[in-house]
């Protein structure tokens, strides 16, 4: 039998964010994993529109030079 967890709160609605800014670089980095990978939806608890908007930050972020697009 599989067990049911407990769906993490989205970090940005429990946080009152509106809006992912890409020049935000230490909010994203916490959405990063060490090889510079977006983590998934399951890990981070966000929720499916506000998962959307983070991945658009962060490739606008990496475009910009602000993140890396590999790291390690």
């Amino acid at each position: 039998m599989t067990q049911k967890r407990e769906k993490k709160p989205c970090y940005f609605a429990s946080n009152n964010i509106k809006h992912i800014d890409y020049k935000d670089v230490e909010l994203l980095k916490k959405f990063l994993d060490p090889y510079a990978r977006i983590t998934s939806r399951k890990k981070t608890g966000t929720s499916t529109k506000n998962q959307r908007k983070l991945a658009l930050a962060i490739k606008n972020a990496r475009f910009m030079g602000l993140l890396p697009f590999v790291g390690r």
